[in-house]
């Protein structure tokens, strides 16, 4: 290897070039292809000499007259001085060439390509996203005319979950749709900010969409960073390997480097990715856990298997990408390492592929509240838990929502709801998971107490007509009327004030806060009069008209009719981890603008979801 790197840099150097003797190939063009153009005659060409005489008829031909073949003769060395050529001054030396991989000889030579795309299949920038407004996505122009500074700060503001699952589900469509950048602004820059912010709502899948809608060429860092990280999340370490690859020693962190070797595994390139991922453990680029996961998981790509033992002993905190590798390779995490973990991991764990149906139960439910999971995946899941045969709390749970939803009866089905509802207030990714049954269960009397809790199932799930058949079953001014007066898909006439009185006479929620959110949202729909809305805000201590910048700014979005840009307003305006930290002035402003933007859907849904969580 010394002999060939160095022979190749003493080549790059030589200033002339040797033509050493040999026989000339035979051409496979036909005649006259590859025989240079006449030159242009500069002086009165000789007369033609004459042919010889053909040989007399039996006698032996002529042999040349000199005997010997024609050899070109070599050229004369130049007297004149040849100029010097200025090398780099980082040129690297014999040592430095042989430590380079072939990512970094061929970045180093100019053969690292720029495109990994051919012409033809490259994707164009002018619109990003994963959902076509024929697929339920926003226009494609819906913010191509806003000001860029405007959807750049909103954007980039969006830095956590919302405390509305409905909310969620709305600004998720919107980052994700299908758009033009806005005016100003580069269009990878555009496709960064949504994936960082479907990142941090826990959208990972989304944000890995997105992403991948970009060609990798186009790639710059901010999206190169959001990408890893939902690639991470996902568990589809491998996924990432075109842009690794692409972009080569572009960054030298440790764990750039650890992707590349898993890479260059996984592209047939065994003995090089074991080689380096040997030196990273002895340099100590990377932790070593971090180093032996990549070990283990590089060595699945090969035929054979390389025994490597995952010490846990040091280390002392869980980090995406362990989290993730160890997942993928089946191995098992201390138990100390997982308690009290952040909620990334409960979002992550939710949509890992690779832990068993039990395993992902927690993170699921956690999921489902904040939107992430429907109430079908939800069921879904519980379907696989029951099919794979273990023991425990989610093949109990998974159980009772079989009987949900076959139980012979309503009150067996009804029975069984309660079970997976739990004492007191059910967790609301447990009325997700009963959305269906719940909607299957009979409008009657018989069942009127738990109406309210039926009624809040179906709405988690928007089946909104058919929480409206037990219009006639709830008690006028309790809880299920009032989820009943949000959800209305029609207008209808006003609400009567004897009903609001009698919600809030009854309201026992801390700070009354579940009156002052249905106040709210039934003025931001128009279902309660000015004079009524402004009394309620004074009962109650609102400030329904205070404004502010954010105020301001939805409204006027709302005004020119943007759902789009009111839809990501809104979400601005609903984050958070609980309902404690929503206000009623912002879930007014909410609720109006989408309702005036034809979002109505969306918006009594999010107001029904308030005031049942309140």
């Amino acid at each position: 290897m010394k002999t060939l790197l160095a022979t190749g840099a003493a080549a790059l150097a030589l200033t002339s070039t040797l033509v050493l003797a040999q026989g000339a190939p035979e051409s496979l063009l036909p005649p006259g292809f590859d025989d240079p153009p006449p030159a242009e005659p500069t002086a009165t060409p000789a007369p033609p000499a004459p042919a010889p005489a053909a040989p007399a008829e039996g006698s032996t031909p002529p042999s040349d007259s000199t005997g010997t073949p024609v050899i070109q003769p070599l050229p004369e060395r130049s007297a004149e001085p040849q100029p010097a050529i200025d090398l780099p001054d980082d040129l690297p030396s014999l040592e430095e060439l042989e430590a380079m991989n072939t990512d970094e000889l061929d970045e180093l030579l100019g053969l690292k390509p720029r495109y990994d795309i051919p012409p033809a299949a490259r994707r164009s920038l002018s619109e990003v996203g994963i959902v076509g407004p024929a697929e339920g996505g926003f226009a494609t122009a819906s913010l191509e005319a806003q000001p860029a500074s405007l959807v750049r700060a909103i954007i980039a503001g969006m830095r956590g979950p919302l405390v509305s699952r409905w909310g969620h589900i709305l600004v998720r469509r919107t980052l994700a749709s299908r758009l033009t950048a806005p005016d100003g602004m580069d269009p990878v820059d555009f496709a960064a900010l949504r994936a960082a912010a479907l990142n941090a709502m826990g959208e990972y899948t989304a944000a890995r969409g997105i992403a991948q809608d970009v060609d990798t060429s186009n790639w710059h860092r901010p999206l190169t960073d959001a990408a890893l990280e939902a690639y991470v999340a996902t568990g589809d370490i491998v996924g990432a390997c075109p842009a690794v690859q692409l972009q080569g020693s572009d960054r030298d962190d440790g764990r750039w480097q650890l992707w590349q070797s898993i890479c260059a595994a996984y592209a047939g390139q065994g003995v090089r990715a074991a080689t380096e991922l040997r030196r990273a453990l002895s340099r100590g680029t990377a932790p070593a856990i971090d180093v032996l996961l990549a070990q283990r998981f590089a060595g699945a790509a090969g035929s054979g298997r390389q025994a490597v033992n995952l010490e846990w002993d040091e280390v002392d905190e869980m980090t995406p990408w362990r989290y993730a590798l160890a997942n993928a390779v089946g191995a098992e995490i201390p138990e100390r390492l997982l308690a009290d973990l952040p909620p990334y991991y409960s979002r992550a764990a939710a949509i890992a592929p690779t832990l068993a149906p039990a395993d992902r139960l927690p993170g699921a439910h956690r999921a489902a509240g904040e939107g992430i999971l429907s109430a079908s995946a939800m069921v879904s899941l519980y379907s696989e838990v029951l099919n794979s045969a273990e023991d425990g709390d989610g093949a109990e749970a998974a159980a009772r929502l079989r009987m949900a939803y076959t139980g012979d009866t309503p009150a067996a089905r009804l029975a069984a709801m309660r079970a997976i509802w739990g004492g007191g207030g059910a967790e609301y990714s447990r009325l997700v998971l009963t959305a269906y049954a719940s909607a299957r269960m009979p409008a009657s009397e018989e069942f009127r107490d738990e109406a309210p809790t039926l009624i809040a199932s179906m709405l988690s799930a928007g089946l909104d007509r058919d929480a409206m058949e037990w219009s006639q079953v709830v008690e006028q001014g309790g809880l299920g009327w009032a989820l009943l007066a949000l959800a209305r898909p029609e207008g209808g006439g006003n609400i009567a004030g004897g009903q609001l009185d009698a919600f809030v006479d009854e309201d026992d929620s801390d700070s009354r806060r579940k009156s002052q959110f249905l106040v709210a949202a039934l003025a931001g729909l128009g279902r309660i009069d000015d004079s009524t809305a402004r009394s309620y805000s004074d009962r109650l201590a609102m400030e329904l008209l205070r404004d502010s910048k954010w105020t301001r700014t939805i409204e006027r979005a709302a005004a020119v009719d943007n759902a789009a840009l009111v839809a990501l307003l809104a979400g601005l305006g609903m984050q958070g981890d609980a309902w404690d930290k929503m206000t009623a002035r912002h879930l007014y402003h909410i609720v109006s603008a989408l309702n005036r933007v034809g979002l109505s859907a969306e918006a009594r849904m999010i107001a029904a979801e308030a005031v049942a969580r309140a």
